[in-house]
């Protein structure tokens, strides 16, 4: 079966398309700094703006690359500093003092200021945003710049993730015209050219103010085929993998001295999403016995085979307030019975799942079909494309029940606004989640969205069946490379080539 997920990035949009190519270069093209790394990737760029629908694609080739913000996420999930050099906060949290670095030039040759920062945070903010950032950034009140090297945000109550959610915010050049098909980032690389359907290439920024990259270029190459990825890695058209979609293969380069495996921490979610304002999702014991009807282990087990993670909830377990809740609503047809005959729905029901065309999605939605079927659920299967998925599911919230991939961190916080796609609505997990974020201490934020997460598992909120492994494929030459799925960003200027 080939695996080629899509999933839904930063931008919380489905837009992505995944498109059919061949390889763009060849194992021998340099070593050390004149390197060109050649990485192959199933996640191609609708366009270059992560606020504009770009998708997946944007966070994993240019995120760190070609754009930085005030903060990095680094690969193990720790926020340092990047484009502010130092910030600090009032005594009542409301108000955050950034002091942005010295010598900071976009790729244009024009000069980082405070202007280009607060220009970047607002664009993320506005009206015609799809960045699911953007609700995360809803504390701020408001943003001056007293002078060209200080930003001062104002915030409406505490939002002790602030520094994290900016980590996202990509700082854009405030006079730049065109953010969709161009670029004008600070990053150590700037787009050299992307030939659409086939190659992303970047060079390497030799004006860059941090330390320079360690290669000359990297060249994503995008492929629609799993196999068509593998055997690019095999025949050294392409260098690493950024996220193994067969596991079915793995066997060919596990047993194979001249490629290293690593089983990185993925972030990345799929879910049975339910639209909880709709019937017969409106009612809390449906969505139990849906959950409870489909095992989730056979179904992880049947796409990844000995890869991956059950979690019984949208938390990883990289996330500080992960618990293991499984147990909630365990696999039991006879509970699923039970549960739907308490909802008045002995005899079963019929519904439709919205189902994206690109694997796993198909795969299993007939495996959900399967097992409903046994406890009395009749599941029609409407296959639809990511753009209609967004237009249908995201947008319009014109469906019962979808499948789909979450790929951040820390999103737990969705469940707090009932006007997302999902519909979930429980006032004391919205309070919850708000009093986390005005905490004032980790320690504090944890316990609270603890509890919010028990909460949302009760309710049965979404099926949650299982937690993408993130397989890294790369040459044994290669050094360097981040490993963990962490928000699908991929850091390519550590990379080295013997």
């Amino acid at each position: 079966m080939k695996k080629a997920p899509l999933l839904i990035g930063i931008a919380l949009t489905a837009t992505l398309a995944l498109a059919g190519c061949a390889a763009g270069g060849s194992g021998s093209n340099g070593t050390g700094k004149a390197a060109t790394i050649e990485i192959g990737s199933v996640y191609e760029p609708q366009n270059l703006d992560n606020t504009a629908g770009g998708g997946q694609g944007v966070t994993e080739a240019l995120s760190g690359n070609v754009y930085e913000g005030l903060f990095r996420l680094t690969d193990d999930g720790k926020v340092e500093n990047l484009l502010a050099k130092d910030y600090s906060a009032s005594a009542d949290g409301l108000t955050y003092t950034f002091t942005l670095q010295k010598g900071v030039t976009f790729h244009s040759g024009a000069k980082l200021t405070a202007e280009d920062v607060k220009f970047s945070i607002e664009k993320v903010l506005s009206a015609r945003s799809q960045s699911a950032r953007k609700s995360s950034l809803a504390p701020i009140a408001s943003i001056a710049t007293p002078d060209d090297s200080t930003v001062v945000i104002t915030l409406k109550g505490r939002s002790i993730s602030l520094p994290y959610n900016l980590s996202y915010v990509s700082i854009y050049n405030h006079a730049a015209k065109n953010f969709t098909t161009s670029e004008d980032g600070t990053g150590p690389y700037e787009l050299d050219q992307w030939k659409r359907g086939s190659t992303l290439s970047l060079k390497r920024f030799d004006g860059y103010w941090g330390t320079q990259a360690k290669n000359a270029e990297v060249v994503f190459n995008y492929f629609s085929d799993a196999t068509a990825l593998n055997n690019a890695l095999l025949t050294n058209a392409v260098d690493i993998v950024t996220s193994e979609q067969s596991p079915d293969a793995l066997s060919q380069f596990t047993s194979n001295k001249d490629y290293t495996v690593t089983d990185g921490k993925s972030t990345t979610k799929l879910l049975l999403a339910f639209n909880d304002k709709v019937a017969p999702f409106n009612n809390v014991l449906v969505r139990k016995a849906v959950s409870s009807a489909i095992d989730n282990k056979k179904l992880l087990s049947s796409i990844w085979g000995k890869y991956g993670t059950l979690t019984g909830s949208m938390v990883p377990p990289t996330d500080p307030w992960y618990e293991d809740l499984t147990s909630v609503n365990p696999y039991d047809p006879a509970l699923a019975k039970q549960e739907l005959a308490q909802a008045g729905l002995a005899d079963g029901f019929s519904f439709t799942l919205d189902t994206p065309n690109y694997d796993p999605h198909p795969a299993a939605a007939e495996f959900i079909k399967s097992e409903l079927a046994k406890v009395g659920i009749t599941v029609t299967i409407n296959t639809i494309t990511a753009d209609e998925w967004y237009s249908k599911v995201y947008k319009a919230h014109d469906f019962v029940a979808t499948l789909q991939e979450h790929v951040n961190d820390r999103d737990i916080v969705f469940y707090a606004n009932p006007d997302f796609y999902w519909g979930y609505d429980n006032p004391q997990v919205t309070q919850w989640i708000d009093e986390a974020e005005q905490a004032t201490s980790t320690a504090e934020q944890t316990a609270l969205l603890k509890k919010a997460n028990e909460q949302i598992v009760a309710d049965a909120a979404s099926d949650w069946l299982y937690l993408y492994p993130q397989i890294v494929v790369a040459s044994s030459k290669l050094s360097g490379y981040p490993v963990n799925g962490l928000n699908s960003q991929f850091y390519a200027y550590g990379i080295v080539k013997k």
